[in-house]
């Protein structure tokens, strides 16, 4: 994943995150982009000082990984996100998130299953996903 700093014709700055370069230009291109405060769809990539990496152990870079109990937590809290405000389309997840991308059914949160095949064809063709790791809902 890569982010991008973008601004609009009217000179609205925002950021959007995409797979990668190429699928910014795709969804840009096709007017998939558009503005968060005037809707404006000739949005460009803005000047963006880079982000360097810290390399371990120079101040400030973070030594101690996570948990795994703190990751497995936070996976429950984000599966109850998901299950409380998206609609469980199960096995008919690709085809949903294409009718979504295409607009011939309306958006909104959705999350289920994707045979690999489905995914990769999802991801070629710039729809944006995402794959999320599904840990039992709790401990009980």
């Amino acid at each position: 994943m890569i982010l991008f700093k973008l601004k609009c014709e009217t000179g609205h700055e925002f950021e959007g995150w995409f797979r990668d370069g190429a699928t910014f230009d795709r969804q840009n291109a096709r007017g998939q982009v558009s503005c968060p405060q005037c809707g404006s769809d000739e949005v460009d990539k803005a000047p963006m000082a880079p982000r360097p990496l810290r390399a371990a152990g120079t101040p400030g870079a973070d030594q101690t990984p996570p948990r795994a109990e703190d990751v497995r937590r936070a996976l429950q809290v984000l599966r109850r996100h998901v299950e409380t405000n998206c609609e469980n389309v199960g096995s008919r997840f690709a085809a949903e998130a294409r009718a979504i991308h295409n607009g011939t059914t309306k958006a909104r949160g959705i999350y289920g299953d994707s045979t690999p095949e489905e995914t990769r064809a999802l991801a070629e063709d710039g729809i944006d996903f995402q794959t999320i790791p599904w840990v039992p809902p709790s401990d009980a």
